[in-house]
């Protein structure tokens, strides 16, 4: 009797007492393509194929006329000056995912930590992630300069981007130092910022006179609409 009594009061309590769990959906690595999970409270969709309601033009407070959507996609139509553009809101450690594509011979770039008080351009402040058609450019031979580099400063360590006109799949991924560019599930870039290695390759580049260039630890993610026709789509953000 007490036993069936116990027994009839654990039964429910274990029931109720019990958690259902699901394994946090993470980026495609294997995909060009990402499907977004929006029911994964810790990734934020940057763009829902219809509106530009989280980007604004690179100190401006819309967006370029230029930028358009079609088929679900944000496209840069009319490169030019006051095309670049950034995100409304400022991230510090992120992991950023999306797909890019480019028109041949196209030329652009994915900014970070950029802060538009410094100057007229993303670039004075922010690292790039380099996006390119690589076959029009350097006879398609790796280089600082190809698709998924650090721009100028390190070269990927593989050549595996799309042609042009094939969407391609980017992950930035920046915590506190440690950076990491990954192109088509592919690990492509890394660095530690403001090591003697990185401060070294910095050296050596475009960028060796300007104080500004990756001097900051927060700010908004660019995009780079002047230098040729590109297309983003499924952007999402997550903090870190």
């Amino acid at each position: 009797m007490k036993v069936s009594a116990l027994f009839l009061l654990l039964v429910p309590l274990a029931t109720c007492c019990t958690v259902e769990t699901t394994d946090t959906i993470g980026p495609s690595t294997d995909n060009p393509t990402t499907t977004m999970n929006e029911t994964d409270p810790e990734w934020i969709s940057l763009f829902d194929g219809a509106t530009f309601d989280h980007w604004r033009g690179y100190a401006q407070d819309a967006m370029p006329a230029g930028w358009i959507i079609e088929d679900g996609a944000m496209f840069a139509s009319t490169p030019g000056a006051g095309m670049d553009i950034v995100t409304k809101a400022a991230y510090t450690d992120f992991e950023l995912e999306l797909d890019w594509r480019v028109a041949e011979a196209g030329n652009s770039g994915i900014m970070w930590h950029v802060d538009e008080s410094a100057g007229g351009y993303p670039w004075m402040t922010g690292p790039e992630y380099q996006i390119l058609d690589d076959a029009a450019h350097n006879n398609g031979e790796i280089g600082k300069n190809s698709a998924g580099a650090n721009y100028d400063v390190q070269a990927p360590s593989a050549a595996v981007t799309n042609p042009a006109m094939e969407w391609n799949n980017a992950r930035i991924l920046v915590r506190g130092s440690h950076v990491e560019h990954w192109l088509n599930g592919t690990k492509v870039v890394e660095y530690e910022k403001g090591s003697a290695d990185h401060k070294q390759r910095v050296a050596a580049s475009k960028w060796k006179d300007m104080e500004s260039y990756g001097s900051t630890s927060t700010g908004h993610i660019a995009f780079q609409g002047d230098h040729g026709k590109v297309w983003f789509r499924n952007l999402r953000i997550r903090a870190l």
